[in-house]
């Protein structure tokens, strides 16, 4: 196992005096986030001397059960594992609400303080974000580097940050994590400084680091922007194709998924955050049905909301799907909460009510069969898979079929051959069920096959003579009988639209054949 790195955010770090500029940041300001070969995965049996030693710190209020908490630190210490720590203590308070001046007391302060004497402990990590006044007061009473649960998230997205679309996103939320916490160790940013030559009377260094700070994230989301415009210009070639996003809490298995219903060999490692930017392969339902699938970034419990917003142009893969594949690890024993977060988190990208198709994961390797059978009780729409053995692959296809075409609309079109590109659209923006050929001619108004007229004007099913119709849309724009295509199709109702005004020239369309058999008035 490769050495682990020492954990080192950007924020904890004293700079150099004099502040920084931008063409030489100090270390702590990170903003090109590190490139690490290989990031060690601490397990209990799998510790090494060189792991930073770390205590985490939790508090229990009225709101969250003793065993709640408990929970929520083995999460935090899976997530100081990943970040390279190796985690030797726990420590909880037990209070009505966080005190805001310690968040855990003076008191819980001063146990803290002996306790990383005592082990001389390289970090403390509180499991809830700390205030700028927080982070001050407890670090002028221990003696170790301090860390809140979302610097230690960005501090992991950070390195497994690769491409430059998700290294810009995470130095974005850093800068934005570190503006408001640039007093906390740096006592010399408090002098003021003045006269010829300086960036103005009266000025503290404080607030040109800040400036400084805030011309960079301007340039970053004027990156961010421009990569939100080519993502955005990528989904429109997709415009034929149905898209399906994977959802679920970190480590759920939605890289593993994809790989298999992909064949692909993506990178997917049992570990937190091992996927950060969206990935989009192309999965066959059915010899006739292609869809393409996105794997996204994990959600996980209190998500920092600056990585929210600075992944906007990653989770746009989720709000733009068609469909969600809500992934859940069912061998977790908080999966239920899991669920909720993911909810939630769907909620503030604005994609809750997507329809969702629920997929619970790793049915393998769960032992308690009785939870398999309650589960299948309370979700009977849901699909019970391993991704990793490739068990009920099949009938996760096939639900999620059932699940593209539920809203579908199938109609039948009529197109003169004589205009292929409008053939060719409808081809290529819904499946084509079959397709003839025939004589038509200038007719009555178009038909879908649930009574809704393409052109706005329903017959309710009956044609002109009285006749119930199959489900004929009956197009055109001219007079005499012409060679034309009739189609049947089934679209989705985000190309309605298009379909509309593709076969707008054609809607008064209808079969010479149907008219000559149809009885005298």
């Amino acid at each position: 196992m490769p050495a682990p790195r020492n954990i080192n955010v950007c924020s904890l770090v004293e700079p150099k005096a004099g502040g920084f500029s931008e063409a030489a940041l100090p270390p702590a300001f990170a903003l090109s986030p590190r490139k690490t070969a290989s990031i060690a995965l601490f397990t209990p049996e799998k510790k090494t001397e060189d792991a930073e030693t770390a205590i985490i710190v939790g508090v229990i209020t009225p709101r969250e059960s003793r065993w709640e908490v408990r929970d929520h630190l083995n999460e935090l210490e899976h997530l100081a594992r990943t970040a390279g720590a190796d985690v030797t203590d726990r420590l909880t308070q037990s209070l009505n609400s966080p005190d805001p001046a310690t968040f855990i007391g003076s008191g819980k302060v001063n146990e803290l303080a002996r306790l990383t004497k005592q082990r001389d402990s390289d970090l403390v990590i509180f499991d809830d974000e700390l205030t700028p006044v927080q982070v001050k007061n407890i670090e002028q009473q221990i003696d170790c580097k301090l860390l809140d649960r979302s610097g230690l998230i960005l501090d992991i997205f950070a390195s497994r940050a690769q491409t430059r679309a998700a290294k810009t996103q995470v130095e974005l939320a850093q800068l934005d994590y570190l503006r408001s916490r640039l007093t906390r160790r740096w006592t010399h940013l408090s002098r003021q400084e003045g006269g010829i030559g300086t960036k103005g009377p009266g000025e503290t260094q404080i607030e040109m680091d800040r400036r400084m700070i805030d011309k960079r994230m301007a340039k970053l989301r004027d990156k961010l922007d421009e990569i939100d415009r080519q993502r955005t210009t990528q989904r429109k070639g997709r415009d034929a194709y149905t898209t399906a996003s994977l959802v679920g809490y970190t480590n759920a298995g939605k890289s593993t998924l994809l790989n298999a219903l992909a064949d692909e060999d993506l990178f997917a490692e049992d570990r937190l955050f091992a996927t950060l930017d969206a990935t989009t392969r192309t999965v066959e339902l059915d010899p006739n049905k292609e869809v393409l699938m996105s794997d996204t970034v994990g959600f996980i419990r209190k998500l920092p909301h600056r990585l929210i917003e600075s992944f906007k142009s990653t989770l746009d893969e989720v709000r733009e799907s068609d469909v969600l594949l809500h992934v859940v690890d069912v061998t977790h024993r908080n999966y239920e909460e899991q669920m909720q977060v993911v909810a939630e988190t769907l909620g503030d990208l604005e994609a809750r009510d997507k329809p969702t198709l629920t997929v619970f994961n790793k049915i393998d390797a769960l032992e308690d069969r009785t939870l398999l059978r309650r589960l299948r009780r309370n979700h009977p729409d849901a699909v019970f898979i391993s991704a990793l053995r490739g068990i009920g692959l099949e009938t996760l296809k096939e639900a999620l079929l059932a699940l593209i075409q539920r809203d579908h609309v199938e109609r039948l079109a009529y197109i003169p051959v004589s205009e292929p590109e409008a053939i060719a659209r409808v081809h290529e923006l819904a499946d084509v069920i079959d397709e003839d050929y025939l004589y038509a001619k200038n007719g009555a108004s178009d038909v879908s096959l649930n009574g809704e007229a393409l052109n706005g004007e329903a017959l309710n099913g009956k044609a002109p003579n009285g006749e119930v119709l199959s489900g004929e849309v009956l197009n055109g724009g001219v007079d005499d009988a012409q060679a034309v295509a009739r189609i049947h199709f089934r679209a989705a109702p985000r190309n309605d639209a298009r379909l509309r005004k593709t076969l707008a020239p054609f809607s008064a369309l209808r079969s010479v054949e149907r008219e000559r058999s149809a009885p005298e008035a």
